[in-house]
């Protein structure tokens, strides 16, 4: 097994205090202690010497890569969110990346779609991945289906993702369960 930990969306626009997104996403992170895990999985996976990819949603400033069509990305235009180079597109502070880490800028849902992704994962042989970030029911469904036909494993860390609210967190675990492992960080050994 070679792994990859990613860390998905993490982006202080959604997960931040002051973020754009706080109503929706910081509630159920804090009660679930998302941030504080997702710490603790980074530091497992830096110790094992596990590669650790970031992936970030984002546009440029006149936002020319969002699709017109897209409900979720139509909002955040609206809103003034993901724009790259801000503030809001960086990594939420206590999850910082180090110079070692993977920067994977992504315009849709999926981290695989139209991204580097992909071939950093094949030119480092990576076999296994970790997912994690916001949210469960988006980027993590999304991830988790399509590494899975991507023949990848995949586990889910259920307790390092939120939804926008547990219903939603929850009915996205179910549904992932037929194509990834679903486990709880402190469960996981990078070993």
């Amino acid at each position: 097994m070679k792994p990859m930990l990613l860390v998905m969306d993490m982006l202080n626009d959604l997960v931040h205090e002051n973020g754009g997104g706080a109503k929706t996403y910081v509630p159920l992170m804090k009660e679930r202690d998302v941030l504080g895990r997702t710490r603790a999985v980074i530091a497992k996976a830096r110790a094992a010497d596990v590669l650790i990819g970031y992936v970030r949603v984002g546009f440029s400033p006149d936002y020319r890569e969002c699709p017109p069509n897209s409900p979720i990305f139509s909002r955040a235009r609206s809103a003034g969110m993901f724009k790259l180079g801000t503030w809001g597109t960086e990594v939420h502070p206590e999850l910082k990346p180090e110079a070692s880490d993977f920067d994977i800028i992504k315009h849709r849902v999926s981290p695989f779609y139209g991204t580097s992704l992909e071939p950093i994962l094949r030119a480092h042989g990576v076999t296994d991945l970790f997912l994690s970030g916001v949210s469960t029911n988006g980027v993590v469904h999304t991830g988790a289906r399509e590494a899975h036909d991507r023949d990848y494993g995949c586990t889910v860390l259920e307790d390092c993702c939120a939804g926008g609210t547990t219903d939603e967190h929850d009915s996205a675990l179910r549904c992932l369960a037929r194509f990834a492992a679903i486990k709880n960080s402190a469960d996981v050994s990078f070993a």
